[in-house]
């Protein structure tokens, strides 16, 4: 074989391994669905987040989506699936994109099914290029917990205790949180707990709006010339907080 026809034939081997990396890609904790299992998966599960989207689909955005099903793997009652749409040939799952009301522009759009139903669902607003809007979205609607670094599902619950109680029973509940704090062993979860629990007394002593304030405290740190270890601690804080925002904004 020629030169030249080795050079074709070597580009072809790369031409079609990469095909086959970007069209055969699995995402793991995510399936693909399609018109005729929509609706019988919808109707088996507490929530489906469902991302509508191009076929094949690849860059940033894509990446985000990796990132969300991912982290769902934790979440037993949370399904997170693709529907991907083609506007040639057969135009698959088009009929799905029109009875949502999804089109071309809007992808990647998101869909949160919620307790089986298969109409209705809630549309995500927010920035499709962060993984934490998703995943908060999918937290305070559905009321299910998704791992972030650094939170603990005992004690973001306990926020949420927190938030329901009383103001006269809320101190109990920082003392559950102290009690469950002790039975840990772990050194990173240790440093968590006492996070939830400084915040809980700091929300105690100044009121819902401490944690905007440490919100915007903590992101200017994290902005600012740290070592990759601070701002590792630091994006853990802001997980923990964004609990609290979520269960202040449930409170209003």
């Amino acid at each position: 074989m020629s030169s030249a026809g080795n050079m074709i034939s070597f580009a072809f081997v790369i031409f079609s391994a990469l095909c086959h990396q970007v069209f055969g890609e699995v995402v793991t904790g995510s399936v693909a669905l399609n018109s005729g299992v929509f609706d019988k998966i919808i109707q088996k599960h507490k929530a489906v987040l469902v991302k509508f989207d191009e076929t094949y689909p690849y860059g940033t955005k894509q990446n985000v989506f990796k990132e969300v099903a991912k982290a769902s793997v934790v979440q037993s009652d949370l399904l997170v699936a693709e529907v991907q749409v083609a506007d040639y040939g057969d135009k698959d799952n088009i009929d799905l994109a029109e009875r949502f009301g999804v089109t071309k522009a809007d992808f990647p759009a998101y869909r949160l099914f919620l307790n089986g139903k298969n109409t209705d669902p809630i549309k995500f607003t927010a920035n499709v290029e962060s993984a934490d809007d998703i995943k908060n979205f999918v937290i305070r609607e559905s009321g299910l917990w998704l791992g972030r670094p650094g939170c603990l599902e005992e004690f973001d619950n306990l926020v949420k205790e927190f938030f329901a109680a009383a103001e006269d029973k809320r101190s109990e509940v920082v003392q559950k949180a102290e009690k469950a704090a002790e039975k840990l062993t772990v050194d990173s979860e240790k440093a968590s707990a006492e996070t939830y629990i400084k915040t809980l007394k700091k929300v105690l002593e100044k009121g819902k709006d401490f944690v905007k304030s440490e919100v915007t405290r903590v992101e200017k740190l994290r902005s600012g010339k740290v070592s990759d270890k601070k701002k590792e601690q630091l994006g853990d804080r802001l997980n923990i907080l964004t609990t609290f925002q979520l269960n202040v904004k449930d409170e209003l």
